[in-house]
């Protein structure tokens, strides 16, 4: 069992190492650059600097059963679904076979609609802490059952 957490830009880096150390489990922080190495033995920082989405591809190549994978990556989320890995948003929201569809859909549409309109870009919300407070909670449901796998 391995958690990846997609680093590049992801809120909960800090949540995602304190859960995956409480329950003695390794962590591998993927990105292109810019984080530290973690002093934690638990914790693996992977540089992939190969071009774009290189962090995203060399999760998707690696994770599968019994693996937990936090990412904002839809694409990527659709991939470790596929592959067998439990997948978690740094919101909370669990992302499965049932709903990742679904999500892939809705972000192409979005794509989509801000390339007809250049005025309408952004629009998603602020990451509030109860976003927080559903990831660290929604990580360690995920990670207990990936454990039980």
């Amino acid at each position: 069992m391995t958690l990846y957490v997609d680093a590049d830009a992801c809120p909960v880096r800090a949540e995602a190492e304190k859960v995956a150390t409480r329950l003695g489990e390794p962590v591998k922080m993927v990105c292109d650059g810019g984080l530290r190495p973690s002093a934690n033995p638990l914790v693996e920082v992977v540089f992939v600097t190969e071009g774009p989405d290189a962090a995203d591809m060399w999760i998707a190549e690696r994770c599968g059963p019994g693996d937990v994978v936090v990412t904002n990556d839809i694409p990527l989320a659709a991939r470790a679904v596929e592959a067998g890995a439990l997948v978690i948003k740094p919101d909370g929201e669990r992302l499965s076979a049932a709903n990742v569809g679904n999500a892939l859909a809705t972000r192409d549409l979005m794509a989509d609609l801000r390339a007809a309109d250049p005025f309408r870009q952004g629009g998603g919300r602020a990451f509030s802490r109860a976003d927080r407070a559903r990831f660290l909670d929604g990580l360690d449901r995920a990670l207990r059952a990936a454990k039980q796998a």
